[in-house]
């Protein structure tokens, strides 16, 4: 099997092109070779598909082995591979994911190379029981989660994958290994979640940290991005632009008042190419 490890600041993953279906064996294949140990090392193993509906269609199997339904560094990713390996000629393209239907990528090229992707993410799904959480709220804000004796206000946004964004003073310090874990499984969501703590630092920057149902603490994560200044807008602690500032780097997300969608904006990078033998 050949593979490329690619990375989106620091998010990084094992792509898969030339399968035709998903493997039957692909979640055991995701946490043998996602092991940074044992196995190739990665946040996610993706598969790029046929599609009847787009372009292309992108799996992604989280390095614990369960399926993510949609992954903004990943799909960047893809995009890019697609472009530099020529399964494409075209610098706006689309692919399908599974949680949030047929997507839409624009590439920036430099030197023949994708260098950005601009990502239509779609709309935000804010009402509560669709995120999905257990409350009947829209849209879920200011809602308290309580762990281990502390309470966390948090908003709960999905981007096709659920999300849960909660201020703190420092993001940059913040304990994600004591609290990610207890959030991300705690009962008020149902199929887990995706936990964001949050700094704003400007109404245009806002830094955060991520735990990432399935694989733990990543350097990024676009749809987190994407969560984050969506909860940000509707908390009134930013406009509708911002730079969200992560781990592995920046992404710029807008907002579009006019058709309620998500654009995000960052890089894909390649990392190397090898083969299983």
């Amino acid at each position: 099997m050949e593979f490329t490890k690619m990375h989106g600041l620091g998010n990084d993953f094992i792509i898969v092109a030339g399968e035709q279906t998903l493997p039957d064996n692909a979640s055991e294949m995701a946490v043998k070779l996602c092991n940074r140990f044992f196995g190739i090392g990665a946040d996610g193993l993706v598969y790029i598909l046929p599609s009847d509906n787009a372009d292309f269609r992108m799996s992604i199997i989280n390095s614990d082995g369960s399926e993510a339904e949609q992954c903004g560094n990943a799909i960047r990713c893809v995009a890019k591979y697609a472009y530099d390996n020529g399964l494409t000629d075209r610098e706006t393209m689309t692919i399908e994911t599974l949680g949030a239907g047929v997507q839409s990528i624009r590439l920036t090229i430099e030197d023949g190379k994708a260098a950005l992707a601009t990502v239509d993410m779609g709309a935000p799904i804010l009402n509560g029981l669709d995120v999905p959480t257990t409350i009947a709220e829209n849209p879920v804000r200011g809602h308290i989660v309580e762990v281990d004796g502390r309470k966390f206000e948090f908003t709960a946004v999905s981007m096709g994958n659920p999300h849960c964004i909660i201020y703190v003073d420092d993001a940059i310090g913040f304990d994600l290994a004591t609290w990610g874990p207890k959030l991300e499984k705690h009962p008020l969501f149902p199929r887990k979640i995706n936990v964001e703590f949050a700094t704003v630092r400007s109404r245009d920057r806002v830094d955060m940290r991520v735990w990432e149902r399935g694989a733990g603490p990543t350097l990024a994560c676009g749809t987190g991005a994407c969560a984050t200044l969506v909860s940000s807008v509707l908390n009134g602690l930013t406009g509708r632009q911002a730079t969200i500032s992560l781990a592995g780097g920046d992404l710029f997300v807008e907002w579009n008042e006019e058709n309620d969608r998500i654009y995000m904006t960052g890089p894909a990078a390649f990392v190397y190419s090898g083969a299983l033998v």
